[in-house]
């Protein structure tokens, strides 16, 4: 039988529709923090020992409820047609830079990539993947931009030192090699999204 505390945090995760952080489950349910994990690791062991459709998974720098990968291909034909297309080539390839190298700026971005990225960084403002995050202390103050928590999320992320890095940084950021890097991770439906019919973007 599971515990109070097990149980309240189950509720909590079932009615998010974000990853819940583990000071923020702490201060919702009055619990310390070592009690909330522990919590966590018996649900965890509860829906692995009953073979359940469902997980608790880790990303996005908080905790949520998830369905079992195994089972997405069934889970996604509630979303079909409802899904826009993936992040074009121009994007991604933004959203790589900036991932890599941020905070930076649009300067930045276009040395690296070679190309003007005004259109491709506004669709990722818009679909909430990156912010602006301070200006450049330099002449123009230029904006200054980085990822953002949906990022983390989209790409069922648990934190930014878990992107995708087969190479050193230095060797990452060449346009084609940031592209295919997480392109590949985009290939992989992030953990749980079947579920929530979490929209992908697509650049206007």
């Amino acid at each position: 039988m599971l515990s109070r505390l097990t149980r309240e945090i189950e509720a909590l995760l079932l009615a998010t529709d974000r990853p819940i952080g583990l000071e923020a489950l702490c201060d919702l349910t009055g619990s310390g923090a070592e009690s909330v994990e522990e919590a966590l690791e018996e649900l965890r062991q509860e829906y692995a020992d009953r073979n359940h459709a469902i997980a608790v998974v880790e990303h996005a720098g908080g905790y949520r409820l998830a369905t079992d990968p195994d089972l997405g291909d069934v889970v996604a034909q509630l979303f079909e047609g409802r899904r826009p297309g993936r992040l074009t080539r121009a994007a991604l390839e933004t959203l790589a830079v900036i991932a890599y190298a941020q905070p930076c700026t649009r300067a930045t971005i276009e040395s690296i990539r070679g190309v003007n990225s005004d259109s491709a960084i506004r669709t990722l403002l818009e679909r909430d993947l990156i912010e602006i995050s301070g200006r450049m202390d330099a002449v123009g103050r230029p904006l200054l931009y980085s990822t953002t928590a949906t990022f983390l999320s989209y790409f069922g992320l648990r934190d930014l030192d878990h992107l995708p890095r087969s190479r050193e940084i230095s060797s990452m950021l060449r346009p084609g090699e940031l592209f295919d890097a997480l392109s590949e991770h985009e290939a992989e439906d992030p953990v749980g999204e079947a579920e929530e019919g979490c929209p992908e973007a697509r650049e206007s």
